[in-house]
């Protein structure tokens, strides 16, 4: 019968692909590529989609994409996050 008609993930928290990457890789690949095309230097823009993806996948090393935004969260100013009320990072402490 057509039992290939149906995906089923092999776990519930599995992220979603776009072709072969993640959503966040994809952007660290196709911001780069399109900044390339349009300043027509398509080289240097996929030779920086490339580094973006590679950079990407070595800061994610298995961990999930919200490891980056915790990492964020504690390392970059309150603009960054787009939080109104985060409060300084030194005031910041963690639990435990």
């Amino acid at each position: 019968m057509a039992t290939d008609r149906y995906v089923v993930p092999q776990h519930l928290d599995d992220p979603e692909l776009i072709g072969l990457w993640t959503l966040d890789e994809a952007l660290a690949m196709i911001i780069p590529f399109v900044w390339g095309i349009l300043t027509q230097h398509i080289l240097i823009g996929t030779i920086f989609s490339f580094a973006g993806w590679w950079g990407l996948r070595k800061a994610k090393s298995g961990r999930k994409a919200s490891w980056l935004f915790h990492l964020a969260y504690w390392h970059l100013p309150a603009g960054f996050t787009g939080l109104r009320a985060t409060p300084p990072s030194h005031l910041r402490l963690m639990a435990g």
